[in-house]
């Protein structure tokens, strides 16, 4: 399970074997073998008994601002695996295999958005066709991906190019089917300008930690990019696989909405823009946790949606090491967190 902990002020030390949590509300001990990782989204008080629990069982803990943005991560300091990878990763990035790479993630990225958008044409029959039409710019521009050939280094531009096209559209037809009140000109990030992005901001803030979590557990490098450039400080690697997985957090902003889930109250005004506060953090936290413990079917195993995460990166990772890719996590192993029961809690 996920421990989250978004009341200022709230305590967490180890008692036993279990974390004892304390705020103004209640008290209450979850076992160190139910937690998998601690979200902090707000000042608290840590003990280093506490902390080194957390790492000796494997558990991150994880800190996010305001804005959904991590800004730290305690976890233990091993290397996730081989560091042959690493050395693939570099290989890979300078030839026409991390063009085929990013090809790939792009265009699964797009096929993920399309068949969401014809999901929502059909359940809204009176915006069916214009909803269509969007959908078509997206399979426009994956067929334009597959026709590219050359290193990653001739083509980034024109593949973020089409992926900056396909976004516009993508977004363009989620603004559409928004009720009147929350539709939204485009994308906007810190702070975001309206409720919508509000809510997506924060959703990629936790994918975004998960996508890393996931790297470094398969032997990933995540400053080691392909399609998005090396900079100071930057998990390129993160940004290039996050594309892969964005449709869930999409997915999860777009259904409470249409849900009619979003409480007003859930946002505050900061100077340029919205933030969450406590209450809208622990809606779409808890939204979050149910659209990713859902069971799919996925490349011939059932699975939650969560663990598509870790099992791309180890199939990625056995691809640089030039193993089957779809061969059973064989050549990176995770710690289990493929058969992991992960809840979310808000305290």
């Amino acid at each position: 399970m996920q421990l989250v902990i978004n009341t200022f002020g709230a305590y967490l030390r180890k008692q036993g074997d279990c974390f004892l949590v304390k705020n103004e509300d209640k008290t209450f001990e979850v076992s160190l073998r139910k937690v998998d990782s601690i979200l902090i989204t707000t000042g608290a008080y840590l003990s280093t008994d506490a902390i080194k629990a957390a790492i000796d069982h494997n558990i991150e803990i994880l800190f996010m601002d305001e804005f959904g943005e991590p800004y730290g991560r305690l976890w233990h300091p091993k290397l996730g695996s081989t560091t042959l990878i690493r050395r693939r990763q570099l290989e890979y990035a300078q030839d026409a295999r991390g063009l085929v790479l990013a090809q790939e993630w792009i265009a699964e990225k797009f096929a993920r958005q399309i068949d969401f958008l014809k999901k929502l044409a059909h359940a809204r029959p009176e915006k069916e066709s214009d909803i269509l039409v969007y959908a078509q710019r997206l399979e426009t521009g994956k067929d334009k991906l597959g026709e590219l050939n050359g290193t990653l280094e001739d083509q980034r531009g024109t593949i973020m190019g089409v992926e900056g096209a396909g976004g516009r559209a993508y977004f363009d037809a989620l603004s559409f089917i928004m009720p009147d009140r929350y539709r939204f000109q485009g994308r906007s990030r810190q702070p975001a300008k309206d409720e919508f992005n509000c809510l997506l901001n924060y959703a990629y803030g936790v994918l975004y930690s998960m996508v890393e979590k996931a790297c470094m557990i398969a032997g990933l490098d995540p400053y080691v990019g392909f399609l998005h450039t090396d900079n100071y400080n930057k998990k390129s690697l993160v940004f290039d696989l996050m594309e892969m997985f964005r449709y869930l957090a999409d997915q999860t902003v777009v259904y409470l909405f249409s849900g009619r889930k979003v409480n007003q109250d859930w946002f505050e005004t900061v100077p340029g823009g919205l933030t969450l506060n406590k209450e809208g953090k622990a809606g779409l936290i808890q939204a979050i946790n149910e659209t990713f413990e859902t069971g799919v079917r996925y490349r011939n195993r059932n699975i939650k949606q969560r663990d598509i995460i870790q099992f791309e990166c180890h199939r990625i990772a056995n691809t640089l090491i030039q193993e089957a890719p779809d061969a059973d996590m064989g050549g990176v192993r995770c710690r289990g967190d493929a058969e992991t029961d992960e809840n979310c809690e808000s305290v």
